[in-house]
């Protein structure tokens, strides 16, 4: 693409040296110097713009061409006018590339990178964002290793992209808290719904009312062997165990978070036995909504049941792989997803690398 202005001017310059002067082909030269304001500098942009000019002068001198003289002004207005078009595109870079650095500072601050190895657990994260250039939507993950175990919360905020944003910040400003004095899943989740109430009562708007998250929530103890989940209007966890696949249905709904109070009811735990190998999915609903050109959704279960499930990293690299195709490439929500694997050793030593993917 960077060379395209070249070889159009080079094939110009050839067709013009070697066809007749009556055909002229030099009168096309302007769109050399305006192809180049797409992809070039200002500097770059007026030198090519040169080049042509001279190489018209001296065609027509040589062919006492009485019409070089307008091609070469209509090369020298183009010129002008590309450059000044490459100006403008620059700056636009620029700001593009600023507000790309602050995106994925934010994206950084709110989903903290999640190590690859916790207490014998192996992780692996994978975001999408609706909005290109949001980097962040209403999607949300979030890891805290407390003295009460791993635990974990994956959610959704109704609504997508950077409305979202304001009601993901304050559900995981309180989780990072909230995780580590909390005595129990139950007690976790009311500080997630408190939080999200008080940032809606501070935040008004149209649809304050209507402002609620879905998540699960999971406790991973200290000595192994099960989880403990806690579903908010969410869609169930899925367990892979050698090649068969179990959605882990809580026995009693929960309410979402921000809406115990309109519905009522209290938040129940289900405990489920982990064994080493285990592979654990949490995911938002933009992966099962995720459709095809006839409407037909992903189908998460069967697809995750033929998996060859790896490592957790590369589970969910062929899950984003395998969206892409079923969407042909058209994902339009926000979409995250958790990959957790039991493994020997639970008190293997943590590996602090980042254990992610993030789509933009």
């Amino acid at each position: 693409m960077m060379l395209a202005p070249v070889a159009l001017t080079a094939v110009l310059g050839l067709l013009a040296a070697f066809t007749p002067p009556e055909v002229a082909f030099t009168r096309l030269l302007p769109t050399a110097p305006a192809l180049a304001a797409s992809v070039w500098s200002v500097g770059a942009t007026a030198v090519l713009g040169l080049v042509c000019l001279v190489a018209v002068l001296a065609h027509g001198l040589a062919f006492s061409d009485v019409s070089a003289g307008y091609t070469a002004g209509a090369i020298g207005a183009v010129t002008l006018a590309a450059a000044y078009a490459s100006h403008l595109r620059t700056q636009r870079e620029h700001t593009l590339a600023e507000v790309r650095a602050v995106a994925d500072t934010t994206q950084e601050v709110l989903l903290r990178p999640v190590p690859s190895r916790i207490r014998g657990l192996e992780i692996a994260t994978f975001y999408l964002a609706a909005a290109p250039q949001a980097r962040i939507g209403g999607d949300f993950y979030a890891v805290a290793d407390t003295d009460h175990g791993l635990r974990l919360v994956l959610g959704d905020v109704r609504g997508k992209g950077l409305r979202a944003v304001g009601v993901t910040a304050a559900i995981l400003g309180s989780f990072h808290e909230a995780a580590y004095d909390a005595p129990g899943l139950a007690q976790l989740a009311r500080r997630l719904d408190t939080a999200m109430a008080r940032y809606t009562a501070d935040a008004p708007s149209d649809d304050a009312a209507e402002r609620f998250a879905t998540a699960v929530i999971a406790q991973f103890p200290s000595a192994g062997g099960s989880v403990s989940i806690l579903h908010c209007g969410h869609p169930p966890a899925l367990l892979l165990r050698g090649g068969a696949i179990r959605a882990l249905e809580p026995d009693v709904p929960s309410p979402p978070i921000n809406m115990a109070a309109l519905v009522g009811g209290d938040y129940h735990i289900g405990q489920f036995p982990l064994m080493d190998g285990d592979l654990l999915l949490l995911y938002t609903d933009g992966v099962t909504e995720t459709r095809d050109p006839k409407g037909v959704f992903f189908p998460l279960a069967d697809w995750a049941a033929q998996a060859a499930a790896g490592s957790p990293e590369e589970f969910l690299r062929l899950l984003h792989r395998a969206l892409l195709d079923h969407s042909e490439g058209k994902l339009g929500d926000d979409i995250a997803c958790v990959a957790v694997r039991s493994t020997p050793n639970a008190k293997v030593a943590d590996e602090r690398r980042p254990a992610g993917t993030r789509v933009g």
